[in-house]
């Protein structure tokens, strides 16, 4: 069984505002654990700002950030959520790579056709070229693509492989981390969609197991 990422015809659009940062992953986790008090996304932003909670320098910057952590972390289911402020660590990273995945198209097609089918293939160097290549491929469907500069090419680029490092799917030198996936992060993505079981670099044989 292999899992293909048809191409794009829907004429959606990518989202490419995930050139503001990586992972987040202290930030992220403490805004899901007042999110988990308060319950309310409203009140979460408010808190966050009020107490100055990301320690950012300016009021802009702790506006943006929070912005972005909180429009990725909404996605996420509440068991995700909960895996997120008490899963350990590989599993924390995991579910916010996932949310990142189900926030940008791109990133999760990057994920699918390239991170995981290159994992498939034994080939386990990720490259620029790998990158630039799916960019071009991409912009054949995406005219926003089209329109951006190459300085902006580059950033996402390099946003994107710190992302993947943050992450730990892939190492400094840009090899592909293979995933082993706990049974309750395996059974939590699966119930909320099997597909995004495939933004990682997982076997088919693995994906069966989380089927069972």
């Amino acid at each position: 069984m292999r899992f293909k990422q048809k191409k794009d015809m829907t004429g959606t659009k990518y989202q490419l505002s995930f050139g503001v940062g990586g992972i987040f992953y202290q930030e992220s986790v403490k805004i899901a654990e007042l999110y988990l008090e308060l319950k309310d996304w409203a009140s979460v932003q408010n808190i966050v700002m009020e107490q100055n909670i990301l320690q950012t320098r300016t009021i802009n910057t702790a506006k943006r950030l929070c912005r972005e952590i909180i429009s990725r972390l909404k996605l996420l289911t509440s068991n995700e959520i909960k895996i997120l402020t008490e899963g350990i660590r590989q599993e924390q990273l995991y579910i916010l790579w996932l949310a990142v995945c189900k926030r940008y198209k791109f990133i999760k097609d990057f994920a699918v056709e390239i991170l995981r089918e290159k994992f498939l293939q034994l080939n386990f160097n990720l490259t620029y070229e790998d990158y630039d290549a799916f960019f071009y491929a991409k912009s054949e469907w995406h005219e926003e693509l089209e329109k951006i500069t190459d300085d902006t090419r580059n950033k996402l680029r390099q946003v994107l492989f710190k992302m993947l490092r943050e992450a730990d799917l892939i190492t400094d030198y840009n090899t592909i981390n293979p995933v082993m996936l706990t049974h309750a992060i395996a059974k939590t993505i699966y119930k909320d969609s099997p597909q995004y079981l495939t933004i990682f670099p997982i076997s088919d044989s693995d994906i069966k197991e989380c089927m069972k």
